[in-house]
């Protein structure tokens, strides 16, 4: 069973930068097709990116891309997601997720394991 563990959420200014990481353990890293999502208060979770096992594909949704970047490091079990130019609305929690499938899938269904998630709050 994989664990994961998000840290790195906080407050910041909107324009402001930050830097999610997931850690993961329990299973062989390198084999996980990984995700971010994020959940806002009455909102569904809703993807923000892929990372293939690779680190070859990579998905961005249309309300992250140019302004956030995920990477990993398969020596490290940890993924990222940086973060620049936050606005209000990108206020939310924020979740890891992992699969063992080497399909990056971009919906809920698709990742069988979950971190707690990490607040994410940006101040207008």
């Amino acid at each position: 069973q994989v664990q994961l563990v998000e840290s790195g959420g906080g407050l910041v200014q909107a324009g402001g930068s930050l830097r999610l990481s997931c850690a993961a353990s329990g299973g062989t890293f390198s084999k996980l097709t990984l995700a971010w999502f994020r959940q806002s208060p009455g909102k569904d979770r809703e993807i923000l990116s892929t990372i293939s096992q690779s680190a070859v594909d990579i998905y961005y949704a249309d309300s992250v891309k140019g302004r956030f970047t995920i990477s990993r490091d398969n020596a490290k079990n940890t993924m990222y997601l940086q973060m620049h130019s936050l606005k209000p609305e990108d206020t939310a929690t924020y979740y890891c997720a992992s699969s063992s499938s080497r399909y990056s899938s971009t919906t809920l269904a698709g990742y069988d394991n979950w971190g707690q998630g990490t607040q994410v709050t940006v101040s207008s």
